[in-house]
């Protein structure tokens, strides 16, 4: 286990973010050209759905049904329970809204090294999870965008309301046509999910042309994106002192909540112990790809030195000591 954390602390993807917060505090002249920074994030984007829709074209839809709807549900939950959270803390909608779609997605990284726990500790999985982790991606995203206009769009009209005896707003102006259409239709959610509709609709046939760049080029763009990431976040730093600890105890505590419901999740789905362990995995873990690009541009006001140093600097070494081996003996309790 502890060489699993090491290799994934040690990973370039970690240092590289963490180098781009150094050059930041130390006030560098590094910076990332503005097309160059959209480039990446709708790169990452693409790929993520597009890899997600193959391996999911791999399997039957019988096989793949309960899961698929644990999963969805999940993405779906988590991000009314984290909002509810902060709502609490007295944390602003935006940063709200950002924390909500990064805990509500995955960490692949973070799966990753689940995959190895359950390999050394010869721990059988379904293999159809692979597509699981893009596909839980979307509806965190999705629904935090979704609250968000709609928070914001009715904002008025509930102040209104409340004052009012007896009268509340009318669903249609909570849920107005206009909002739904702008956020499924927003770029962000539009690549990921078409994306990933594209890829189950082609199958492996579309391994051959969409590998050189989208597959071999990933790990090297994923590298770019968070040096960026990692530069933006620690400009924005200082910020984070003002909500002090707690949002280190949100980072500890809430992996150890979703976690354990998604293990109970993949339970009543029909996982076995392997995948009830990566189902908690997904649940527990917090996106620091798909979510921020997502947000950096749909969510700019959301400071990525509160969700992107969260998910990477408290929740992630949290789950690869603590969350990953925690989620599987809940399993074995379980199941």
């Amino acid at each position: 286990m502890f060489e699993i954390m090491l290799e994934n602390l040690l990973s370039p993807v970690v240092l590289f973010f963490i180098l781009g917060i150094i050059a930041a505090l130390v006030k560098s002249d590094l910076k990332f050209p503005t097309g160059l920074s959209e480039a990446l994030s709708i790169y990452l984007l693409i790929a993520i759905g597009i890899k997600g829709g193959i391996e999911l074209s791999y399997y039957s839809l019988d096989a793949v049904l309960g899961p698929i709807i644990g999963t969805l549900l999940l993405g779906t939950i988590i991000p009314f329970i984290t909002i509810f959270i902060t709502k609490l803390m007295k944390l602003d909608l935006e940063n709200s809204i950002g924390l909500a779609a990064t805990y509500g997605s995955v960490s692949i990284v973070t799966y990753g090294a689940a995959i190895a726990f359950l390999n050394k500790s010869g721990t059988s999985y379904e293999g159809f999870m692979n597509a699981m982790v893009v596909l839980m991606e979307s509806p965190a995203i999705l629904v935090s965008i979704v609250l968000l206009k709609i928070i914001e769009k009715n904002s008025d009209a509930l102040q209104v309301s409340s004052q009012s005896i007896g009268i509340m707003p009318a669903a249609s102006r909570l849920i107005d046509k206009e909002v739904i259409k702008e956020s499924l239709f927003g770029k962000s959610i539009l690549l990921l999910l078409g994306s990933l509709v594209i890829g189950l609709a082609v199958g492996e046939r579309a391994v051959p042309m969409v590998k050189p760049l989208f597959m071999d080029l990933y790990s090297s763009v994923l590298i770019l994106f968070l040096l960026n990431m990692g530069l933006i976040a620690g400009k924005r730093l200082p910020e984070v002192k003002k909500h002090g600890i707690k949002l280190l105890l949100f980072g500890l505590f809430t992996p150890i909540l979703f976690g354990s419901i998604g293990v109970v999740t993949g339970s009543l789905v029909g996982l076995s112990l392997g995948g009830a362990t990566l189902m908690g995995v997904l649940a527990g873990s917090a996106s620091y790809i798909a979510a921020p690009a997502a947000l950096k541009t749909s969510v700019p006001g959301a400071n990525p030195s509160i969700y992107l140093g969260l998910s990477l600097g408290v929740t992630f070494p949290f789950n690869l000591i603590f969350g990953i081996p925690l989620y599987y003996e809940i399993a074995k309790w379980i199941i």
